[in-house]
């Protein structure tokens, strides 16, 4: 029995040594053409009391970027039952269209921004089976709405929905497959992304259902241990991490892994618009922005869209500090 232990013990430490060793060991192939996005959301930008259109407009314009993950918020452009409100969401697309510009949409009740899912009033009260059916009803005017559009290129169903993080009622994979396959019917032209934890999951479920894997990077967050205690650290993952999941993605699924949310704002203990800069710049400031894009060009992906565009322009508007705007514009102006 002993000897069968010591077996077994050995066994679990050299599977446990080839798996250090393959995901954290090494370097990923270099890639030439990376492609840099951003992700854009109104909700935020009036969160720092932007105007969300100058915002917007300055991303395009100053920054010159091309590519647009735009998280749209169901709540909001359903506020009263059946009664929706694309006006900005027109006005957005229509910007977009005229420069040329790349769009991923992403629909459903969970896109992204605290609280993670955007539920309106209306719906607060609803069985989960009537909520579902609400979202589908969403999805559908949304989709045969902007189908025709020459400027999204990809649908993004749910923003990582089988990820428990955020406010939110439920979490259904059965009901993720149902959103996904009405995308497909009403429009059969465009690929659908599915996202999920860069670090905290395997990506496994998520390649099974969307046609694109899309991935989270974060490096330097505030960790939370209990209540208000925690402490801010630092994702101890060696790039060559991605890419052998991506690798694996790949091989099993046949399914491309693009990074669509790249950590380039702070991760503090509380939303970073309610602490103190100072507070802010402990996760993210100029040193950290410009390692983190280091740490993303060593993982092999090559197309990311980072996750802070509003807060840029928010340093560089009302503090006076454009730095990190500045080094940005590196990446979008050729």
């Amino acid at each position: 029995m002993k000897k069968m232990l010591k077996i077994i013990i050995l066994v679990l430490f050299v599977l446990f040594i080839i798996f250090l060793y393959y995901f954290f060991i090494g370097k990923a192939p270099k890639q030439k053409n990376i492609i840099w996005g951003v992700n854009f959301s109104q909700m935020q930008a009036e969160n720092l009391k932007l105007d969300w259109r100058e915002t917007y407009i300055a991303l395009l314009d100053d920054l010159k970027v091309k590519d647009i993950k735009l998280l749209t918020n169901w709540n909001f452009i359903e506020g009263q039952k059946d009664n929706y409100y694309f006006d900005d969401i027109d006005w957005q697309i229509k910007e977009a269209e005229s420069r040329g510009v790349n769009l991923i949409y992403v629909v459903g009740m969970k896109t992204g921004r605290w609280p993670e899912c955007h539920i309106p009033s209306w719906a607060d009260n609803l069985s989960k089976a009537q909520q579902q059916e609400e979202i589908l009803k969403y999805i559908k005017e949304v989709v045969s709405r902007y189908k025709d559009s020459k400027a999204i290129i990809t649908w993004q169903v749910e923003n990582e929905p089988l990820f428990k993080f955020g406010i939110c009622p439920w979490y259904d994979k059965n009901f993720l497959k149902k959103e996904v396959e009405l995308v497909k019917f009403l429009d059969n032209t465009r690929p659908v992304i599915v996202s999920d934890s860069g670090e905290l999951s395997s990506w496994f479920s998520v390649a099974k259902i969307g046609d694109i894997v899309g991935t989270t990077m974060y490096r330097k967050s505030w960790i939370n241990v209990a209540g208000d205690i925690g402490f801010y650290g630092t994702f101890p993952i060696n790039p060559i991490f991605y890419w052998r999941k991506a690798q694996i993605i790949k091989k099993i699924f046949g399914k491309d892994v693009i990074n669509v949310e790249l950590q380039a704002e702070p991760w503090a203990q509380k939303l970073f618009h309610d602490v103190s800069l100072e507070e802010q710049e402990k996760t993210m400031n100029l040193e950290q922005f410009k390692k983190n894009i280091k740490y993303a060009q060593k993982t092999g992906l090559d197309t990311f869209y980072l996750w802070g565009g509003e807060w840029w322009y928010w340093m560089k508007k009302t503090q006076n500090r454009p730095e990190i705007w500045n080094e940005a514009k590196g990446l979008f102006v050729k």
